[in-house]
């Protein structure tokens, strides 16, 4: 199995080459954050990709996203020191096939990794059952949250709202704004990240409601 690590850390990520490597697997590729990673994966095609959360600019929750809209047959395993449910639910519904914490033994993730090898979920029992705890809490009705405002987004993502909303593809995002398409699809992670939303119709409809649509990219 072919492997690229995603860390912010060097001395971690070098440690981390050296376990797998030992164990016979095959490190292809080395990213220290989410964009450097997205753009290994379109170059070395990895089987698996070991990210971090954490890590600067480009976080790996948005990276994941990211990398599995266009490559979505490279499994992604999510490293963390946070065990918290919030990072693990977000893991899950961004296309990670595991969550493992960096504080578990040598030898118990090398487990979770072969488990992933084997086409299983790299996802130790305790956070497994926490995990369908929140996803049925999720499944529980809930009072509908208050919108975010536009005022929690960059200026830059909210010039790449409005042309998403005016029905501009990516590219022609890009383009307009000056930006690589690799950076839009960036910046979309981070508004679904910060306005609490799924998709892209949804970033439609909550343009609409405020009254973003009819906007200039400024």
């Amino acid at each position: 199995m072919r492997l690229l690590l995603a860390d912010d850390h060097a001395l971690f990520l070098q440690s981390l080459k050296g376990l797998l490597t030992a164990s016979g697997y095959e490190v292809v590729g080395t990213a220290a954050d989410g964009m450097e990673a997205f753009k290994q994966a379109r170059i070395l095609l990895p089987d698996l990709i070991l990210m971090d959360i954490d890590m600067p600019g480009c976080d790996g929750l948005a990276a994941t996203r990211l990398i599995k809209a266009e490559m979505p047959q490279i499994k992604i395993v999510m490293l963390t020191v946070s065990a918290s449910d919030e990072h693990l639910f977000e893991a899950v519904k961004s296309g990670a096939s595991g969550y493992l914490l960096k504080s578990q033994s040598a030898d118990r993730f090398l487990e979770m990794v072969g488990q992933v090898e084997r086409g299983g979920a790299a996802l130790p029992p305790e956070l497994a059952a926490r995990l369908f705890e929140a996803f049925a809490r999720q499944a529980q009705p809930v009072e509908t949250p208050v919108d975010s405002t536009p005022n929690d987004l960059t200026a830059r993502q909210a010039q790449v709202l409005t042309l998403v909303a005016q029905g501009l593809t990516y590219p022609q995002i890009g383009e307009a704004l000056h930006l690589s398409e690799a950076t839009v699809r960036y910046h979309m992670g981070q508004i679904l990240d910060r306005l609490h939303l799924k998709n892209r119709a949804q970033v439609i409809a909550y343009a609409a409601r405020h009254g973003l649509s009819k906007n200039g990219p400024g």
